[in-house]
């Protein structure tokens, strides 16, 4: 009875929705029997969309790296060491996701006027690590609280060094956690509106900024087309950086059973 409630939830609010949208981008405006591809015509005739679409990717590419690389350090201190003020900053970790994100961007965007970095691609990376990172270090942090410190004693008790240990032990069994990291994260920078069009100044254009100007049409096709566009994205992001996990040394074949 479970399993069919549980298909029937499923259908009604993940598979009919996606559905319906994929019907709605191939038809006509008003229409929901004729075939036409009116829709995907005009979404690559819309200006920039390619430009937009390369740039969301790079900026999610880098704001992904270095959230994991944050969020994997800073998850593993929290978990498994005891240090003065650990508490206290494990609070200062979650204050952006309390304090307005408006708030922190506006006072951020006169230190990136100072600096030189308003208006560039490196400022809307480093703005997007507001509302990521914090994400990331809890994820991970709780992967490493499920990890414990027994496995990586014994690796060093077995005389692997600390890179061995990292790729051999931590990363294959924290694969959950950085799949996580990886989706969540490009998700989060590729909708980000205000602050990349604030930090940007409309010089960096990315597909959000193409692409929320475009809801308040009427062209439901259109919108249609563009809400696929925009979601498929995090999925081939997703997908190619779980084939990048197959060329991690641990996937190696030595003689031995493969972790995973």
């Amino acid at each position: 009875m479970k399993k069919i409630l549980f298909w029937i939830i499923v259908m009604l609010f993940i598979i009919s929705p996606v559905g319906i949208l994929i019907l709605q981008s191939f038809t006509s405006p008003g229409s929901w029997t004729e075939f036409s591809l009116y829709g995907w015509r005009g979404l690559f005739e819309t200006a920039r969309l390619l430009e937009a679409t390369g740039t969301s990717l790079i900026i999610g590419f880098f704001v992904t790296v270095i959230n994991i690389a944050v969020g994997m350090s800073a998850g593993k201190a929290l978990a498994l060491y005891t240090f003065q003020g650990k508490t206290a900053v494990d609070t200062l970790f979650v204050m952006p996701l309390l304090v307005p994100i408006l708030a922190i961007t506006f006072g951020v965007h006169i230190a990136m006027i100072r600096i030189g970095l308003a208006d560039t691609a490196l400022g809307v990376i480093l703005i997007h690590l507001v509302p990521t990172v914090p994400y990331s270090i809890r994820i991970f942090r709780n992967g490493y609280v499920s990890l414990g410190r027994r496995m990586q004693e014994q690796a060093e008790t077995l005389g692997a060094s600390a890179g061995r240990t990292f790729f051999d032990i931590e990363l294959p069994l924290l694969k959950p956690s950085v799949q996580s990291v990886i989706f969540l994260t490009f998700v989060i920078s590729l909708s980000q509106y205000v602050i990349t069009s604030i930090i940007g100044g409309g010089t960096v254009v990315t597909l959000a900024m193409v692409y929320f100007p475009f809801l308040d049409s009427a062209d439901t096709t259109l919108i249609a087309a563009f809400s696929i566009w925009f979601a498929v994205l995090p999925l081939l992001f997703y997908i190619t950086a779980g084939a990048a996990f197959r060329l991690l040394p641990y996937r190696r074949k030595s003689g031995r059973r493969e972790l995973f």
